[in-house]
């Protein structure tokens, strides 16, 4: 198999889908590759490191698609590159559908097929693919929080942790999963008075016996989180549910219930968001204000630490990667379930139900198509 990875061209976004060792071994399992020229220099790796170990490096967009019989992508395709993905190629990145209908009509329009890793699921419904971004989102989100929350940047000029004779900030975190628990650590460990609130009450037990004591545990909904809000400095908005788009815990009535200056990081928002007022911004442009309150909802956090990011998301990834160019799409899907899952559009059709739910589409199972 031909693999191609091109640039990433979102907005300050730096990472890469595959290190020069994932093409390494991809080539050492008989498969060519193919790098659009610096590819990985916004995560520090050259066009030579590429080609030390035998890959491709060609100089436009064009000629990896062209090439590729699979693409590895870190975002989702956007509209430049709609014109370029061929039928039938197989596109394996984070798509986010259900928070896109531009994006997931132009891709039935295309006919490609479409397997997202952010739908990639093992036995124990945990998401491999998923975890080593949101970990990243999920410390980052206390860190670019307490950065909007200094004066000259909009907020209540309030200092995370405090200090001896003033009290610390209170952050509310919406959300107890690998984005929640990650926020709470990092907010708890700048001395913040952390509140987690989750509708799991197993997960809520487990993360009251191993959080630290500045950490409270609450059970989510809309009477807790209306009286949590007047209360809060930080909201981290940190609610996924798979493929589907996110539910609006916070609507915008209740945002005149918090604080002049203080910020929501809504780490959601790839998901359409879990705060109603929530939009996607960009790095260049993270912020905008509502009713008083800062809103940070950049969409793809991690891709302000290229280097950490691709090196946690490739070492999760490259199994998969070496699976279906070893195998093929067809033969990798039928043998393996967590690719299975992964996929969520073949020839135009939706084979994932939470993206045809999102805009009642109509939904095909993987075993109708692929027989």
């Amino acid at each position: 198999m031909l693999v191609g990875v091109p640039k990433e061209i979102k907005a300050n976004e730096n990472r890469v889908a595959l290190l020069p060792v994932g093409a390494s071994t991809l080539i050492q399992n008989g498969h060519k590759v193919v790098i659009e020229t610096n590819a990985g220099v916004g995560s520090g790796f050259s066009d030579e490191d590429y080609k030390a170990i035998g890959a491709e490096i060609v100089k436009t967009a064009k000629e990896v698609y062209s090439a590729a019989d699979m693409i590895m992508k870190v975002k989702e395709p956007i509209e430049p590159e709609y014109g370029l993905i061929k039928q039938g190629q197989v596109l394996f990145t984070y798509f986010h559908f259900a928070a896109s209908k531009e994006l997931t009509e132009a891709m039935m329009k295309v006919k490609c097929v479409c397997i997202a890793y952010e739908t990639v699921q093992k036995a124990d419904n945990s998401l491999p693919l998923l975890i080593p971004m949101s970990e990243v989102a999920g410390r980052m989100a206390p860190q670019e929080g307490a950065k909007y929350l200094e004066k000259a940047m909009g907020g209540r000029g309030i200092l995370l942790g405090g200090v001896p004779g003033t009290g610390p900030a209170e952050v509310m975190i919406l959300g107890g999963g690998i984005v929640g628990t990650n926020a709470a650590k990092i907010a708890a460990g700048f001395g913040a008075k952390v509140t987690i609130y989750d509708n799991n009450l197993y997960r809520l037990r487990y993360l009251d016996d191993v959080m630290p004591a500045n950490v409270t545990t609450m059970m989510s909904n809309e009477y807790y989180i209306r009286a949590g809000l007047p209360k809060a400095d930080l909201v981290i908005g940190a609610v996924l549910i798979p493929g589907t788009k996110a539910p609006k815990l916070v609507r915008r009535d209740m945002i005149p219930l918090m604080k002049e200056g203080s910020v929501i990081v809504d780490v959601s928002v790839d998901q359409g968001g879990c705060i109603e007022t929530c939009k996607p911004t960009t790095h260049e442009h993270p912020t905008f204000v509502i009713d008083g309150v800062v809103h940070y909802c950049v969409a793809n956090m991690p891709g302000a630490v290229p280097h950490t990011s691709t090196l946690a998301l490739t070492n999760a990834t490259l199994p998969y990667i070496v699976e279906i160019a070893n195998k093929g799409y067809e033969k990798a899907i039928k043998s393996n379930t967590e690719i299975k899952l992964g996929l969520n559009m073949i020839d135009g059709k939706i084979t994932y139900k939470g993206v045809a739910k999102a805009f009642d589409f109509e939904y095909h199972t993987v075993d109708s198509i692929i027989k």
